[in-house]
């Protein structure tokens, strides 16, 4: 089981960018799935959350601009990006509570990262 980010880039303030990360693998079933970020000398942080029936949760400082969304179908959540402003920018990474088959417990997967730029 592995997921794979993609989607960042370099944009100007107030621009937008539409992050997505697909989860690939022997897949059994797929629960959380969140979108954190780390800028520079920072902690990283919990940016927005989906439950698997569609529940979300945002840090203040990105509600209204950002929304996360899933494809359940396709276990692929997505992260609209919309107003961006230079404190946007970070490394973006997916993370996801994932059942594989043959398996009874839930384990927490990683993406790779994807770097969001923006300049102001």
């Amino acid at each position: 089981v592995q997921l794979q980010a993609c989607g960042g880039g370099l944009v100007q303030a107030g621009g937008s960018l539409r992050l997505s990360c697909a989860a690939s693998g022997r897949i059994s079933s797929v629960s959380d799935l969140d979108w954190y970020r780390q800028a520079p000398e920072k902690q990283r942080e919990l940016v927005a959350s989906v439950t698997r029936v569609g529940t979300t949760n945002y840090v203040d400082s990105v509600k209204g601009r950002f929304t996360i969304s899933r494809d359940n179908a396709a276990n692929t959540v997505y992260l609209q990006m919309n107003s961006l402003k230079p404190e946007d920018t970070a490394i973006y990474y997916c993370r996801g509570d994932i059942r594989a088959y043959g398996t009874v417990r839930y384990r927490t997967y990683w993406g790779q990262g994807t770097q969001v730029t923006v300049s102001s």
